[in-house]
């Protein structure tokens, strides 16, 4: 009897310790990769990255934030008539399953809204980004240079 009871309770041990697949947490299954902020005096900028999802599944990032700035919105940048404008993106950004998704000049981004003080090139953005499910991801993204492709981040017209 007591053999049995030690092989049940190592059989349980077991199974506590290897969980499943399904129970990983949408922010477990993304790696970031290259992140980095548009430096900026002040008003608005931009984060970009690229991020890698490795499940078997979709994750969305439904929001962000970061001490950078008062509030972070998901952007998209959607061509209207040829014209690009700037909105923010409806549902948050999908990370499909198995792939890699971009945040760009120009296409879908973290936009980063009435900065606490200036970003200089060199330092460093702390962001955390938060999923679909509630877990959430520390992002460390450098602060660059970048002169884009017109972008105005500004509140005005985004290009």
């Amino acid at each position: 009897m007591r053999r049995i009871v030690c092989v049940l309770l190592a059989v349980a041990v077991l199974a506590g310790c290897g969980g499943s697949p399904g129970s990983a947490t949408d922010a477990a299954a993304v790696h970031v990769h290259d992140a980095w902020v548009k430096a900026a005096d002040g008003g608005m900028t931009a984060a970009f990255a690229h991020l890698t999802n490795d499940s078997d599944r979709e994750v969305r990032i439904t929001s962000a934030a970061t001490p950078a700035a008062a509030r972070v919105e998901l952007h998209e940048v959607v061509r209207d008539g040829g014209a690009a404008t700037m909105r923010p993106k409806a549902g948050g950004i999908v990370l499909p399953a198995r792939s890699a998704t971009e945040l760009t000049p120009g296409g879908d981004h973290l936009m980063l809204m009435d900065l606490t003080g200036p970003l200089t090139p060199g330092s460093d953005v702390e962001i955390t980004a938060t999923f679909d499910d509630g877990s959430t991801l520390p992002i460390t993204a450098q602060v660059r240079d970048f002169p884009g492709a017109d972008e105005h981040y500004d509140g005005g017209h985004h290009g």
